[in-house]
């Protein structure tokens, strides 16, 4: 039996097989003389940063003391002694320079080898080439495709490791926003929601929650407060979170926006009770559907809408106790279900009409999820919980995804009024 098998003609690497389509017609005279001399300049500013180290040029000698300073003449700082290669990776692409080399002099009468400021121990890529790959990166590329999408800029010198390399530097910065204080923080609102994404976990793809914590400032300004995995919504899992903001110095919110659950339910009332609760409009719709026949879905929804969306506390209340006589009479489930909401469902009308839009829902983080699950869908699925929480966090702290003001935020300083709409039908 006779096998057939393919392998490529050359053991070069893909980026460099594939011919570069923008040879002929996109060549660039000027970025290919700047990238000529970048070695040039690099190594130049090398050697001025150790002649101001060694207080003398190379070959130099240290200059002779002046009469009034006769007897007070130091010796050099040190000595060169020769060079080192070192690769560097910039948005100019790789290139090797000639590093000095130079062993500087100690108070105790020892020496110590020079270090550049400019350039550190150890680096290989500057951090406009790290920012350039964080920011594809965050911009849906994945690890494995970032070679592809960078190979013009860096002449194929990024590979995914590359990519991981620079994406766990990120993390620094990440483990620092989680322990800031929020004692300066003027949040007067919150809106608290979770969202399921594909995370590896022993070796398996997982389903986990990711809790999130957004808040508004007095000035209406919606700012991300956290966001970590809890290994689910449960009632530990959401009071654990509220308790870790608390002890961050949050001040206790005057208006919060929830979806509903249970358990956020439970945390909220052991950590914050009393404080109004607006429970979204938009889930509980999807809960009047859920109890209902396809065929009643429709006028279901234009009733729904009517009563949320009429435009004074007295209209609501009017076709909120109209929905539940008809609904308990057609399909009591429906009413039943309604009923289960309470006062929650209609607490935004406690607050001035021009803020009933931005409260009535968790749209706010609904919106982020769907930046967030757009960007990693090439993906499928992350590393693991702490990577998913980071990637949100750094979508937001890089810029790639901004939150505008909340619609109303002009009234903000107005309270909640103690009462909320008459339930009785």
């Amino acid at each position: 039996m006779t096998s057939h098998t393919t392998k490529p003609d050359s053991v070069q690497p893909a980026a460099e097989t594939i011919p570069n389509v923008f040879d002929n017609n996109w060549f660039d005279p000027i970025e290919s003389g700047v990238r000529n001399r970048v070695r040039e300049f690099i190594e130049t500013m090398m050697e001025d940063e150790l002649a101001a180290a060694l207080s003398r040029p190379r070959y130099g000698r240290v200059a002779p003391p002046s009469s009034q300073e006769a007897g007070k003449a130091e010796s050099a700082s040190g000595h060169r002694h020769g060079h080192r290669s070192r690769s560097l990776l910039g948005t100019f692409g790789r290139v090797e320079i000639a590093m000095p080399r130079a062993r500087l002099n100690t108070p105790e009468g020892k020496t110590t080898e020079w270090k550049s400021k400019a350039l550190r121990a150890y680096q290989r890529r500057t951090l406009a080439a790290d920012a350039v790959i964080a920011g594809s990166y965050l911009a849906g590329t994945n690890t494995r495709r970032v070679r592809r999408a960078l190979t013009a800029l860096f002449g194929g010198a990024v590979g995914k490791d590359t990519v991981s390399r620079t994406w766990r530097k990120v993390k620094s910065d990440w483990d620092a926003w989680n322990a800031r204080s929020l004692a300066d923080e003027p949040i007067v609102r919150l809106i608290l929601d979770g969202t399921v994404v594909r995370v590896r976990l022993d070796r398996k793809a997982t389903a986990i929650s990711l809790l999130v914590v957004l808040g508004v400032r007095a000035d209406g300004q919606k700012v991300l407060l956290a966001i970590k995995s809890r290994g689910g919504e449960s009632a530990e899992a959401w009071r654990s979170m509220l308790e870790d903001l608390v002890r961050r110095g949050l001040r206790r919110p005057e208006f919060l926006i929830v979806d509903g659950a249970a358990g956020l339910d439970s945390a909220i009332a052991a950590v914050w009770d009393g404080v109004p609760v607006q429970r979204c409009t938009v889930h509980k719709h999807r809960n009047l559907l859920a109890h209902a026949p396809e065929r009643l879905r429709e006028e279901i929804t234009a009733d729904y809408n009517d009563m949320i969306y009429a435009v004074t506390r007295e209209e609501i209340e009017a076709r909120r106790q109209a929905f539940i006589r008809k609904w308990r009479l057609k399909h009591r489930a429906v009413a039943d279900s309604l009923e289960e909401a309470g006062e929650r469902l209609f607490s935004f009308t406690r607050l001035p009409p021009s803020q009933w839009r931005s409260v009535r829902t968790t749209n706010a983080i609904e919106r982020l999820h769907e930046e967030f699950k757009r960007r990693i869908k090439t993906q499928t699925v992350l590393p693991s919980a702490d990577t998913a929480a980071m990637l949100f966090w750094a979508l937001l702290a890089s810029g790639q995804i901004n939150m505008r003001k909340v619609d109303g935020w002009q009234t903000l300083a107005i309270k909640p009024i103690a009462q909320p709409i008459d339930l009785a039908a």
